[in-house]
């Protein structure tokens, strides 16, 4: 799709649904874009940004790039983590003088683990409209491909880039049972990866989805005693964008919990904490996993 200026946008067939729904002014459009493949991007969302007055984005740059391959040339307005605020108050007036303001972030859904949360929370603050429009996520992109079965998710985004924090952090979701998400940048993808094997042990199910969409995409699951190893195994793994998608804890089976735990203080006394929760897992008929995982946090 090129060369398409707004007009030649707006008379796509399928665009005639367009005219039964309304596009109020005096309103934020929360817009989600490609995040790799850019003809992931919705016809809704093409639309919106052929009408709106401005766009604001964390880059311009990157955003005049993706409007320009399919045509649309709008004003640009930086709104980025370090001016947030002030561009805030600059959309505020603008639309409250009536205009139609996109916010993009340059891939995927803007305020979730971008820029973009306290844009929209100023504009709400002001009595103004807030009009999302759904489309690309790389957390939801990752789970979608996992094979991780669990009906419930847990946001984490980006870790903790210190190691004392990253490993103190990670000690507070030991016992979560959801599927956990986290982001992580290229450079620090194996000191993630020996970190989630250092405070969830060897056997959890972990799942790196690098690159996605594009055209190097690589989704691998492996138990979390692979996962450095995998990493190592080729230097184009070390590349990218990350999400890490993390098994969750089994749940605990409430009514014989105190038992489990009375029986693994008693042998985490004594015993490694691997061969601690084997032998407990003997005496109990509980899972290893789970009895390894409840151990973690015993042992703190």
């Amino acid at each position: 799709m090129s060369d398409l200026d707004s007009s030649s946008i707006a008379n796509l067939p399928v665009m005639g649904e367009m005219a039964h729904q309304t596009y109020p002014s005096a309103t934020l459009y929360v817009v989600a874009t490609p995040i790799g493949n850019v003809t992931d991007i919705s016809l809704r969302a093409l639309h919106v940004l052929s009408l709106v007055n401005a766009v604001a984005c964390e880059d311009t740059r990157n955003t005049a790039t993706l409007m320009g391959r399919f045509g649309l040339h709008k004003p640009l307005i930086a709104a980025h983590q370090h001016n947030e605020r002030e561009a805030a108050q600059m959309l505020i007036s603008r639309l409250q003088a009536g205009e139609r303001i996109a916010l993009v972030s340059d891939a995927g859904t803007p305020a979730v683990s971008d820029p973009g949360a306290r844009i929209v929370d100023a504009v709400r603050a002001a009595g103004l409209r807030v009009l999302p429009l759904p489309g690309a996520s790389a957390a939801v992109t990752a789970l979608s491909a996992s094979g991780l079965v669990n009906d419930q998710f847990y946001f984490v985004g980006f870790l903790p880039a210190k190691a004392k924090q990253r490993e103190n952090f990670l000690g507070t979701l030991r016992s979560v049972t959801a599927t956990m998400v986290f982001y992580e940048a290229p450079h620090r993808i194996l000191d993630c990866a020996s970190a989630l094997a250092a405070a969830f042990g060897p056997t959890r199910q972990v799942v790196f989805a690098r690159e996605l969409t594009k055209m190097f995409e690589e989704i691998h699951r492996c138990p979390l005693s692979e996962a450095e190893a995998w990493i190592k195994a080729d230097g184009h793994r070390e590349k990218g964008e990350f999400v890490v998608l993390l098994e969750g804890a089994v749940p605990a089976d409430d009514e014989n919990d105190a038992e489990a735990d009375r029986i693994l203080q008693i042998l985490l006394a004594e015993l490694p904490l691997k061969q601690a929760a084997g032998l407990a897992a003997q005496i109990t008929g509980r899972k290893k996993n789970a009895l390894y995982d409840r151990a973690l946090v015993l042992k703190g």
